[in-house]
């Protein structure tokens, strides 16, 4: 068997898990489930599935860097680890492949593949996640969570930084970039997700995690997320408040100022139809986009006010 091992990471993800652990058994070497306090029959189904299960302390807050440093730190011996989450299934065949492409390419320390969602249509939230992981193959500067690393690579940069909620795997591939590893995606479907979001407190919920990202990697890494950032100040924070100004002055102004939203929009509009994407889901798409500065806007206050007055980074969850 090829040297790759697997950690999988999960909390309370119920049938989603044993798929998981499912597509995963006789495609690794060795299989972590790292278990971050279900109260399902979580831990279970992986001990009987033949995982090895670590229980993460509680007494700590637990985020999903946490969770694949402990899955990392329980195996033995490892070359070449792939990270899933316990809400998706590993592809047949991306395994050999990505381990292939590491070995003739000693300078790359990770390669991903193409994530897709499972029930992209049973809402438009799932459809926009669907989306965001399709990426074009190639050099990246970073992916999400479910990658294949290697283990020097790992080790060199001391693995992921636990104290990050979320957008921990940029963070972990900026500092795999800045020490000199490369990072590739391969055009092989890796895994599938089940993203299940239904509702729009869901969606917004998971936009303020994501803006939390924005703001705590950004504070780790000033060069990363300088556009993302920019964006939600401007549309979220700068453009209201010139607005409420004009509303007081000349209210003309106001709806001059209201109409960069309307440009914003059929800007997103057109640029995923060149992406790709259909009209009728273009359409509904970029409103999400166009609204989503907003609770971007509130996780990153909320990592400001955490970090000023130093208090922990809780995970911000939405499911």
């Amino acid at each position: 068997m090829i040297p790759v091992d697997v950690v999988l990471i999960g909390r309370n993800e119920g049938a989603r898990l044993v798929a998981a652990l499912t597509s995963v058994m006789g495609q690794a070497r060795q299989v972590i489930y790292v278990d971050s306090g279900s109260a399902d029959d979580s831990v279970a189904e992986a001990r009987r599935a033949g995982a090895t299960v670590v229980a993460l302390d509680m007494s700590k807050p637990f985020t999903a860097a946490r969770a694949r440093n402990a899955g990392f730190a329980a195996l033995k011996d490892p070359q070449f680890v792939q990270f899933i989450d316990g809400d998706c299934v590993l592809i047949d065949g991306f395994v050999q492949a990505g381990h292939a492409h590491l070995i003739a390419n000693p300078d790359l320390g990770m390669v991903t593949g193409w994530r897709s969602e499972i029930y992209r249509d049973a809402s438009v939230f799932n459809q926009l996640a669907d989306f965001e992981w399709r990426r074009p193959a190639g050099e990246i500067l970073t992916c999400g969570g479910d990658m294949m690393v290697r283990a020097e690579a790992f080790r060199a940069i001391g693995g992921f930084d636990p104290a990050v909620i979320a957008a921990e795997d940029d963070e972990f591939c900026t500092r795999l970039r800045k020490g000199g590893w490369r990072l590739e995606r391969i055009p092989r479907e890796m895994t599938r997700h089940d993203a299940d979001t239904h509702r729009f407190g869901q969606w917004w919920t998971r936009a303020v995690r994501t803006g939390h990202g924005f703001a705590q990697v950004g504070d780790l890494h000033p060069d990363y997320f300088v556009r993302e950032r920019r964006r939600v100040l401007a549309y979220a924070l700068v453009l209201p408040i010139l607005i409420l100004v004009a509303l007081l002055i000349w209210w003309p102004l106001a709806v001059l100022l209201s109409g960069a939203y309307a440009l914003n929009y059929g800007r997103t509009v057109q640029g995923l139809m060149r992406d790709g994407l259909p009209r009728t889901e273009a359409l509904c798409h970029a409103l999400f986009i166009t609204l989503s500065k907003f609770p971007n806007l509130i996780g990153m206050a909320t990592y400001g006010l955490r970090r000023r007055r130093n208090a922990q980074m809780r995970i911000i969850e939405y499911k």
